[in-house]
């Protein structure tokens, strides 16, 4: 198990204190997550993701896609099969999963797609415009008349 030091950032930044809390539990969670199904995750632009993974064998009504408090979750159930298939090899594992990606406060999921086997999720960054960065005209003798005025 790795322990990172976080002093230097509380020396220099306020606000960050529930860093390291999260950095413990998404790897807490990633070490608990099974490798099924793959996936990748893409930056299609600074502010648009792509995951898609690999769920083949499974339809559309199987998997479920659902979005909570900053938490991303995919899971599938496989319907259960009528006829009885003798396999001598099953390579394909059709197999029920879970997984979970934690999203940043303004990362939201756009849409999900279904091709040729991958389920394709897209998602985007919308930062509000309060939390934009914006530039402060610097003119000392307005501000002092309002200052003034306010006061």
């Amino acid at each position: 198990m790795n322990n990172y030091d976080f002093s230097p950032l509380y020396r220099s930044a306020i606000g960050f204190d529930h860093l390291a809390s999260l950095l413990d539990s998404v790897s807490a969670t990633e070490r608990s997550q099974p490798a099924y199904p793959p996936y990748n995750i893409e930056l299609l632009d600074p502010d648009k993701y792509r995951i898609s993974m690999a769920v083949a064998g499974f339809e559309e009504d199987e998997i479920t896609v659902e979005t909570e408090q900053n938490s991303l979750t995919v899971s599938a159930s496989k319907k259960d099969d009528q006829e009885e298939r003798k396999y001598l090899h099953q390579g394909i594992a059709a197999r029920n999963f879970k997984r979970q990606f934690r999203l940043e406060e303004h990362v939201k999921v756009v849409s999900a797609s279904l091709q040729n086997g991958l389920l394709h999720i897209e998602l985007v960054r919308e930062i509000p415009e309060a939390m934009k960065p914006r530039r402060i005209a610097i003119n000392e003798k307005a501000q002092k008349k309002a200052f003034l005025k306010s006061a």
